[in-house]
Formats: structure tokens, C-alpha cells, sequence
């Protein structure tokens, strides 16, 4: 299982985000490990195993998920800034709609 994983749930219309990419960089913006969501929201295998302590960051594509439905969207993309701090998996959710969006460290 990769140190962190992710699922994004589009709140507007109550189901999984599929078929959003993803990436998750170092803090310098390097590349790390991109994925796609699967039909149940989610990337399973994102990155190594385990990552050094520090910070990271996973970058959502979110304007191609909403063109896809024809749906105007204000974030063409979501950032979300986290540190690793140790071996633990980390769960990083994005709940997702055209105009807002919210995260929580899950499990």
C-alpha cells in the first residue's frame, strides 16, 4: 500500500469523482507519483511505500472532471499542502464541488 492515498467525493452531485488526475509532489513541486481516480473516487497506489518526514503536496485536476459534465467549476485545480511525520499511512480526502471543496486527514 502507498504512505498516502486519496479519494475525492464530488458533494454536488452526492457520488465519487472519477477519472480525476493527481499528483503528489515534494514541496519543491517535483513530481513524486501521479494517478487517476477509479470509479469509486479513488488512487489506491499513489507514490512509494514510505516517504521521508516533510512536507508534500497532492495537486487535483479538477476543471477536466468538471468539463467532462459540461459543469463550470472556479478551482481549476485544488492544492492541498500536508506533512508527513512519520510511518503512518496518510489518507488524504478531497470532498469536491464546483465551487468549494473541503479535506480532512482520514484513515
Amino acid at each position: 500500500m502507498s504512505h498516502v492515498t486519496t479519494h475525492v467525493l464530488d458533494s454536488s452531485v452526492g457520488r465519487p469523482a472519477a477519472r480525476v488526475a493527481v499528483e503528489l509532489q515534494d514541496a519543491t513541486g517535483h513530481r513524486i507519483a501521479a494517478g487517476v481516480t477509479d470509479a469509486d473516487g479513488r488512487v489506491a497506489t499513489l507514490g512509494p511505500d514510505l516517504l521521508a518526514p516533510g512536507p508534500y503536496r497532492l495537486v487535483f485536476a479538477t476543471e477536466p472532471y468538471f468539463a467532462a459534465s459540461g459543469t463550470p467549476t472556479f478551482y481549476p485545480q485544488v492544492t492541498l499542502d500536508f506533512a508527513v511525520t512519520d510511518e503512518s499511512h496518510y489518507h488524504v480526502p478531497l470532498l469536491l464541488s464546483p465551487f468549494a471543496y473541503s479535506t480532512y486527514r482520514g484513515s
